[in-house]
């Protein structure tokens, strides 16, 4: 080599180390006090009905909701701005988008539902009248004619009638933790994500509702400390695995003869109705689900409550309920089971009969967007090329001729234009942040960027990084796992590294998706730089590999979960980098459960472990959810006693760190409270986080910096 070729090879490497030496370091501050290191998302794209433009509530020097053109992005008008001082945080059109239902001043009640002020606007007379003037309310939605609104107000269901300015009060029985109308109580909004329990009949004549009788629930008491004299206590229902669930029922209102009517549903034992909806031909469709949860009839109701039954699916172990029934040609209808052994989509006559499986395969749908009448097309998601990416796909109702419209390896979900011609693709994986396109459906091909991110790769590109895989290993019993590593930038084979595991685990909820997440991972690669490998790994339990491996966890909740996370413990342990005497594992609510299970039943594998509000003994968590995978306490408290941690505390040998809120209305305090008093008990010694005030999130002001600044001393010492 020449003393030229030297003096390049020479420059070129000192350049590479000063570049190198530049990069910046991630700071808790930036993740979770100024969050600085967060994508960017559309403010959602509402399409009008004609598919040809969406709109935006946006705030300059006064709110306004204002239309593009899905093509070009371009404003094409404003539909509405704010003439008075109120502040909108939501909005909806009616079906004939000649009003618009405006939400201000939300007060959450639980996690999905809230109470506000509404608002009517008036696109043609350009006049905002309110909803009501006697308190807040709920759920307020028009009448398919937009002449009426209806809403929830103290357990009640009200008509306002627009043009009469007149409103009705259509129950009268409402009362607090004793009956809810047209709302449903904590246990369903949770569980079966319902919360607006009442729907519009498709003429408008007549209003369908849920009725919940929870008088015989069991309340919980949360305690709210608010720097006054006494601490104010608040009740709510909440039915813990094998007690009392509300009695639920269903009732049909008629607007025209002002009477309403309750539906007798047929057969004995207890039953949950976690839906009801209404069918195109008028009739109304009622899910019955056994309280087992593997047994589900749909009935379609006429408007005098005789019923007749649609369809019924049986499965030995659970049935999800969803929100993808959806209708075609009035006598057919989509589906989407477990019914081959893997989530497919079916088409099924209303009579019951099985017409043809629209999706096939050893993988899972994922997701359902809808079906296009014209073209008869079902348009979803699904997990069919590697189980931790996510593809868009359609299928015709009548060949088998499945068709991908995504093209980026990793995740894609997508939100389609009424008329199906346009869609907006989200994009990302583990190392790319989000990118928004408006695409045709057709052809497949990007109409336009709306959002790439690309202030967020600029920054990232300026901080030390490492790099980030995919690995796969076998378990004990030879079954192939799935996890991801990320290693410190600066990573030499040749050294040992403590292992962070970050586990959740629970059912149906991978972790080891390729996607971008916000948050968690930037705090994970700040840990990276301190030099820990950080690794996550998809338990059975968990999708989209099929039922048997998504089900196998059935009336041992948590057993398998926690084998394989030990499995994987001990993998990692074989590996020349990792040292196998500093691996620790984190988890929060079921992953919290996890951590706390591994630290308890293997701490010869397990160093550390952090456990933020978990579920410590499942006989304290509610019916729907812990009997759907573990039956009732009495018919398997075996199941029970052998995968609750408490059972265990006294087994903990590492470092445990225990953090919870004490308004957590989800995984109560009480979980926490009673693992620590075990663990005093057991002589234990142990760390303790509690957050006063703060709910299952634990978030609000500087409290996430707070804990994470928490969790990462607890790291640094004790791994």
């Amino acid at each position: 080599m020449t003393n030229k070729g030297l003096f390049l090879l020479v420059f070129c490497f000192i350049c590479a180390v000063q570049l190198n030496a530049q990069k910046k370091q991630i700071a808790l501050e930036e993740i979770w006090r100024d969050y600085k290191l967060f994508s960017e998302s559309p403010e959602g794209f509402n399409f009008t009905n004609d598919g040809l433009f969406y709109t935006r509530l946006e705030s300059n020097q006064q709110q306004q909701i204002n239309e593009y053109d899905i093509r070009t992005g371009k404003q094409t008008r404003t539909i509405y701005s704010a003439s008075t001082n109120a502040r909108i945080s939501s909005y909806s059109f009616s079906d004939n988008e000649k009003k618009i239902m405006l939400e201000t001043d939300p007060e959450q009640i639980y996690r999905h539902s809230s109470r506000a002020e509404f608002l009517v606007f008036d696109r043609e007379s350009k006049s905002t009248a309110k909803v009501s003037e006697k308190g807040k309310q709920s759920f307020a939605s028009f009448n398919p004619s937009a002449d009426k609104v209806a809403f929830v107000r103290a357990n009640n269901i009200y008509i306002k009638d627009l043009k009469k300015n007149t409103e009705t009060q259509i129950t009268t029985d409402g009362k607090l933790n004793e009956i809810i109308n047209g709302a449903s109580d904590w246990v369903y909004e949770e569980e079966f994500t319902i919360d607006k329990a009442y729907f519009w009949s498709p003429d408008g004549s007549k209003i369908a509702f849920l009725r919940f009788d929870e008088r015989k629930v069991k309340e919980f008491t949360l305690t709210n400390y608010s720097n006054q004299l006494y601490p104010i206590e608040s009740k709510y229902k909440y039915p813990k695995a094998g007690e009392l669930n509300a009695d639920v029922s269903v009732h049909l209102y008629d607007l025209k003869s002002k009477k309403t009517i309750k539906i007798d549903m047929e057969g004995d034992g207890e039953y949950y109705i976690p839906r009801i909806t209404w069918a195109p031909d008028g009739n109304l469709c009622i899910y019955r689900l056994n309280r087992l949860q593997n047994h589900l009839i749909i009935y379609k109701a006429d408007s005098k409550g005789k019923l007749q039954r649609m369809f019924e699916e049986k499965n030995k172990y659970f049935i999800d309920i969803n929100d993808h029934l959806t209708f075609v040609e009035n006598d057919k209808f989509i589906w989407l089971s477990d019914a081959d052994g893997y989530a497919h989509l079916y088409l099924y006559g209303t009579n019951g009969k099985l017409i043809r499986q629209l999706t096939k395969g050893e993988w899972d749908v994922t997701g359902f967007y809808g079906y296009d009448p014209i073209k008869k097309r079902v348009y979803f998601q699904a997990a069919a090329e590697k189980s931790y990416n996510r593809e868009v796909y359609w299928v015709s109702t009548f060949a088998d001729d499945k068709v991908k419209i995504s093209v980026g390896e990793g995740e894609n979900s997508a939100s389609f234009s009424k008329d199906f011609k346009y869609f907006v693709n989200e994009y990302s994986n583990a190392t790319t942040p989000p990118v928004f396109t408006v695409n045709e459906s057709e052809n497949y091909s990007v109409v336009r960027v709306v959002e790439d991110n690309s202030f967020l790769k600029d920054a990232l590109a300026t901080y030390e990084l490492g790099k980030h895989y995919y690995f796969k290993f076998k378990n004990d019993l030879e079954i192939e796992l799935n996890g991801w590593m990320m290693l410190p930038p600066n990573f030499d084979p040749s050294n040992k590294y403590p292992v962070f595991m970050y586990v959740y685990g629970g059912p149906s909820n991978p972790t080891t998706t390729n996607h971008w997440d916000d948050g968690n991972h930037m705090w994970f690669r700040m840990l990276t730089q301190m030099g820990y490998i950080v690794v996550s790994v998809d338990n059975r339990g968990t999708e989209p590999r099929g039922e048997q491996f998504r089900k196998c966890t059935y009336m041992e909740l948590g057993k398998l979960e926690t084998q394989d996370q030990i499995a994987a413990a001990k993998y990692l342990g074989t590996l020349n980098y990792v040292d196998k005497n500093r691996i620790g594992i984190f988890g929060w609510s079921f992953g919290g459960y996890l951590s706390s299970l591994c630290i308890t039943k293997a701490s010869e594998f397990f160093k550390m472990a952090i456990a933020v509000a978990p579920v410590t003994n499942w006989k304290w968590y509610d019916t729907i959810y812990t009997e759907r995978y573990m039956r009732k306490p009495v018919e398997n408290n075996n199941g029970y006693e052998d995968n609750s941690p408490i059972n265990f505390a006294g087994q903990i040998r590492g470092k445990y760190l225990l953090v919870h809120g004490l308004s957590d209305d989800n995984v109560h305090f009480q979980h926490s409270a009673e693992m620590a008093r075990v663990l005093v008990e057991k002589n234990i010694d142990f760390d303790q986080l509690f957050y006063t005030n703060k709910n299952h999130g634990i978030y609000g002001g500087l409290t996430r910096l707070h804990l994470y600044r928490k969790m990462t001393d607890f790291i640094k010492n004790n791994l």
